[in-house]
């Protein structure tokens, strides 16, 4: 019969232990709600209301989908990028903040995956001031665009 080195035993017992763990954990991610008041209340406010001249609203924020850009800015902004979340949790938590957040409730809408969202956050924006004020510019022209597809009385064509 051969003796077991307790020593090893331990280290092995430790080590099912830990991966118990971290299986028990990934298994029950926490529901995005709960991680917008955790990462993203403090600033933002329990209803998105945000801080005027400093934090932006969340109110409307789907608007930003509907130009080139705005859905990887909404990924790329300091606060999400840095966010102290994994890939698929934050995937999650941006499509909570938009169905939550957004004016609109299209019947689809693309859903942020987690590789998206590794790829974006890997190019946080250096000026996301810049950023969001020219993507709020293009909404802008977008807007103007009344109903019979005329922007400032000239004709659009597809």
């Amino acid at each position: 019969m051969s003796r077991r080195n307790p020593t090893t035993s331990a280290a092995h017992i430790a080590l099912l232990g830990a991966l118990l763990t971290f299986v028990a954990t990934a298994a029950r991610a926490r529901p995005p709600a709960e991680d917008y008041v955790l990462h993203c209340m403090g600033c933002h406010g329990a209803a998105g209301d945000g801080e005027r001249g400093g934090v932006p609203s969340l109110r409307g924020v789907d608007r930003f989908l509907r130009v080139e850009g705005g859905r990887a800015y909404l990924a790329r902004v300091p606060g999400v990028a840095q966010a102290a979340l994994d890939d698929a949790a934050l995937a999650r938590l941006l499509d909570w903040l938009v169905a939550h957040f957004g004016e609109t409730k299209p019947a689809r809408r693309p859903r942020y995956s987690a590789s998206e969202i590794q790829r974006l956050r890997a190019l946080p924006l250096a000026d996301p001031l810049r950023v969001r004020r020219a993507l709020l510019q293009r909404l802008d022209r977008l807007d103007a665009v009344d109903s019979k597809g005329h922007v400032d009385g000239a004709a659009c064509h597809d």
